[in-house]
């Protein structure tokens, strides 16, 4: 699949772009010896180092992909990592997914115990908002939507309630899911894991736009591409859990299996899940010229201009399923 004159794109652009965003999070955190000095030492444990940095970077693929400046984005790339990582504080909380390792280290409650670390996540989940108004009205509403009940939380209750709904052994061997459990964990996916990946994106275009607001139809089309790829990347973390290590990952593999939770492989197999990864990305990759052209008719520029942000649009939805971690 790396046989495509898009391949290294997303890699270089993280390459140029990571020290920025790094520094952005550090701008928008308190410092660690601010008070409660313990709370902000807990948030930037959970902060740095830190993972992919896949939701920021996808903010600042938003506003390249309006033809916005990046500057206007890194602020509100900060603050979707901020979401993003209190969301993993939180998963890992003994009354979630209960886990001891995240990043390839101790998870937070495990350093700082549980009431802190869920005061940490608290404290990240606020700050979101705070960095995300540098976007704009527009962006602060589709950043709460995708983090709240109708979004990312919403998903994580549905995948609570999903636990045990499988044996250890799962389907791998069944021909076709049942139609009831695939739907639901389509659900579950699109909106614990797709959600805020398709925000990041909307929230770097409204940033690159300007206080009005990326148009409709950009918006739309973005969020569709987003869809896809935060689809093909959550098929690809179960296929990962099952064929990963814990050196690869950064935190235990086997843990869905061991919960007995609605995961792809399980339902439809490993091969069959890859598969379906894989033709997600390719109908993704296919809307980048679409998005391209819509934001260059829209800033009145020639389409040809935009022909890096195609490839970087392309190289982005192969990559949730080509990673390794």
């Amino acid at each position: 699949m790396t046989d495509r004159a898009s391949a290294g794109a997303f890699r270089a652009f993280v390459g140029e772009q990571r020290e920025a965003v790094e520094l952005a999070l550090r701008g928008l955190l308190p410092a660690a010896d601010a008070q409660p000095a313990r709370l902000h030492e807990a948030m930037q444990y959970a902060m740095f180092p830190g993972g992919k940095r896949l939701r920021p970077m996808l903010t600042l693929i938003g506003c390249v992909a309006t033809g916005g400046r990046l500057e206007t984005a890194l602020r509100p790339a900060a603050a979707l990592e901020c979401l993003h990582t209190y969301s993993l504080v939180h998963d890992d909380l003994p009354c979630m997914d209960d886990d001891d390792l995240r990043r390839g280290r101790q998870t937070c409650h495990k350093v700082y115990g549980e009431p802190l670390a869920l005061l940490a996540g608290d404290a990240l989940l606020t700050l979101a908002f705070e960095g995300c108004a540098a976007a704009g009205g527009p962006a602060v509403r589709a950043l709460a939507r995708a983090a709240g009940s109708l979004g990312m939380v919403g998903g994580q209750v549905e995948d609570l309630a999903a636990e045990g709904a499988l044996t250890s052994e799962g389907r791998k061997d069944a021909p076709r899911a049942p139609e009831g459990e695939f739907a639901r964990l389509k659900w579950i996916h699109d909106h614990k894991t797709g959600a805020l990946i398709t925000a990041s994106l909307v929230v770097g275009a409204h940033a690159g736009a300007g206080p009005d607001g990326a148009p409709h139809d950009i918006v739309e089309v973005l969020s569709k591409y987003g869809d896809m790829i935060g689809r093909a990347f959550q098929i690809a973390d179960d296929c990962l859990d099952v064929t990963g290590s814990a050196e690869e990952l950064g935190k235990n593999p086997g843990a869905d299996v061991a919960l007995g939770k609605l995961t792809w492989p399980a339902l439809i197999g490993l091969e069959r899940s890859q598969a379906a990864a894989r033709e997600l990305v390719e109908e993704a990759a296919g809307l980048a010229a679409t998005l391209a052209a819509a934001a260059a008719q829209w800033r009145g520029v020639a389409p040809s201009s935009l022909d890096e942000t195609v490839l970087l649009l392309q190289d982005v939805a192969y990559y949730a399923v080509e990673r390794r971690n």
